[in-house]
């Protein structure tokens, strides 16, 4: 296990220092624009060829060295970053420039993660699977909680120059770590190197139709992630628009979001593995969906929405390990890669799609609409009055949806009853 801790400890050292550069970047374009979807476009430059790629990313992955990879993606991104900080210092860094950056940095990404995948399950025992996905959430969870505080103090005292020097910094430390630290077994399959890549392709979406368990599962988080991106692409629209919000505020309830999901973490690290694994993912998607949008559509302060996005938050990690789970366990390892590309294609498809819906809701439907509602009338009472007030009836409608995704998908999905294998 120490290979792993030590590739585990040191690329969510390099993640954090990457989520301070995105989160500045984020609250630089609302703040010059003012529009949701504008900010919004960020991620969905990011996440499109993830979606058109991953398909291909992963057969490719699987032919690949895992560790070259994994360098070459880092390398090329944090050349990306390099690219920003050159914009900044001769002022001209404008939106389009950001859109071009996310949508290269997305393209690594998609080339890297399926790779990663892979590196974990070469490097952990099998009967670690739980603990170790506990410990990624966990890390996931802190940076969570510290990319906030630390993004938005560097911002003010050192600019955006602070902020991606402290993320190339950390891009070093990950870098050298797998370069020189960390050997990562080799798979052998010769069949594998004689597949054309869209046949290689094939066999991952193959493998995934034959087994309905983790197509339905797949299908559920692509329904769950539509509603979740165009929750992050109202949050900063309220947030930043409301009187008692602020990018202060902002930041106080991603650090709640931190914080819920490390708890979170520690619990499902902790707890021992539950005799119906499907189940779990159920319910704990159920609470979040019915909690947290709904007491941000209705609630005016800063309390309110922290303690929402605590309760929204919590159970989220414990869902991700029994997900994570049942892919190991099931997946065999010499075709995760094509198999989980195919998962962040099918899965993964609806978040730009989920930035684009929020944006384009909350700039053109939502807020019209409640500018133009009376004073006296009942929806100013329940979603409030000015700018901002959109983004809260958003919230509410988001609340409905997340419900009836996860109705319509624990119907079918009450007849499995996973085990964890022997």
């Amino acid at each position: 296990m120490k290979k792993y801790i030590l590739l585990w400890s040191t690329q969510s050292l390099s993640t954090l220092g990457s989520g301070m550069t995105s989160y500045a970047l984020v609250l630089w374009l609302y703040l010059q624009s003012g529009s949701a979807l504008k900010t919004a476009l960020l991620s969905v430059c990011s996440y499109a060829p993830y979606i058109i790629m991953s398909i291909f990313a992963g057969a490719l992955s699987d032919r690949w060295d895992k560790k070259r990879t994994m360098l070459f993606c880092d390398l090329m991104a944090a050349l990306s970053t390099i690219v920003v900080i050159i914009l900044i210092k001769t002022d001209v860094l404008v939106p389009w420039h950001l859109y071009l950056i996310n949508a290269f940095n997305g393209l690594m990404n998609t080339i890297q993660q399926p790779a990663g995948e892979v590196t974990a399950t070469l490097l952990i025992p099998k009967e670690y699977y739980q603990k170790t996905s506990g410990l990624r959430s966990m890390s996931n969870s802190l940076n969570s909680i510290l990319t906030p505080i630390f993004a938005t103090a560097l911002f003010a005292f050192a600019g955006m120059e602070g902020v991606i020097a402290v993320d190339l910094i950390t891009f070093a430390i990950a870098f050298f770590t797998l370069l020189i630290l960390i050997p990562i077994p080799k798979q052998t399959s010769e069949k594998k190197t004689e597949e054309s890549l869209m046949r290689s392709a094939a066999v991952g979406l193959r493998w995934l139709f034959e087994h309905r368990l983790i197509l339905l599962l797949i299908l559920f988080l692509a329904g769950i992630n539509l509603v979740a991106s165009a929750y992050e692409a109202a949050l900063p629209a309220m947030v930043l628009s409301k009187p008692m919000g602020g990018e202060t505020v902002l930041g106080m309830i991603n650090t709640c979001v931190g914080i819920a999901t490390l708890c979170g973490s520690l619990l499902a690290t902790l707890l021992p593995a539950p005799k119906n694994r499907v189940r779990v993912i159920c319910l704990t998607l159920f609470f979040s969906m019915s909690t947290e949008n709904f007491m941000l559509a209705f609630g005016r302060n800063p309390l309110t929405w922290c303690i929402a996005a605590v309760l929204g938050w919590i159970l989220i990690p414990v869902m991700n390990v029994n997900m994570d789970v049942i892919f190991r366990s099931t997946i065999p390892p010499e075709l995760q890669g094509r198999v989980y590309s195919c998962r962040n294609t099918m899965q993964f498809f609806t978040i730009p799609l989920g930035y684009l819906l929020g944006g384009v809701l909350i700039d053109e439907v939502c807020e019209p609409f409640m500018s133009a509602v009376l004073a006296d009338h009942p929806l100013t009472r329940l979603f409030g009055t000015g700018k901002g007030a959109g983004a809260a009836l958003m919230f509410f409608l988001l609340g409905i949806a997340g419900i009836v995704v996860c109705l319509a998908f624990t119907i079918p999905l009450k007849k499995f009853d996973w085990r964890d294998p022997d």
